[in-house]
């Protein structure tokens, strides 16, 4: 499996093991339990989520705090519970938010969206379902030359969670 691939990408040359891990392997970084806060990202039950609700409770004379954690999947909104104790590690997933220009909706529900760094289109995101899809087609329908999508990027996955009037002047 994984690992045994690794430890020969590590022995056979290291540097090039870095840059690899770099872009790709890490999509989470480890943060402790007792540090994690409302609205942190975190992962549950192997999914990237928001954290909506956390509660500590101790447990008896000399247990450990342990912690109750809600998260919503950041990218199908399911709900998500976990108890970990406090000293715990969490996977944290990196997200990434990034604002996208609007071009076009096709009748299948795929946009076109024009990525302001690569000068390109991205074409492989649905309209989300939904209140906030209905939005964007109905802000789009209305004002076709400045429709923002933000998109979240975590884990592998896009969505698209928001969309905005983009400013007048640029």
């Amino acid at each position: 499996g994984d690992l045994v691939d690794r430890d020969l990408l590590e022995l056979d040359d290291h540097e090039h093991h870095f840059e690899s891990g770099e872009s790709g392997a890490s999509k989470t970084y480890p943060k402790q339990c007792s540090g994690l806060r409302k609205n942190d990202f975190v992962i549950l039950k192997g999914r990237p989520c928001k954290v909506v609700e956390m509660s500590t409770s101790k447990t008896g004379k000399h247990g450990h705090a342990k912690v109750h954690m809600v998260g919503l999947d950041i990218f199908t909104n399911k709900k998500y519970e976990d108890i970990c104790p406090s000293t715990h590690n969490m996977e944290c997933p990196f997200v990434k938010r990034k604002d996208y220009e609007l071009l076009s909706i096709e009748d299948d529900g795929y946009v076109s969206l024009f990525d302001p760094d690569t000068m390109g289109t991205k074409e492989d995101l649905k309209l989300p379902e939904g209140d906030l899809g209905q939005q964007i087609r109905d802000a789009f329908e209305k004002d076709e030359t400045g429709i923002l999508c933000t998109v979240i990027a975590s884990m592998d996955e896009e969505v698209i969670i928001a969309q905005k009037n983009k400013p007048k002047d640029q």
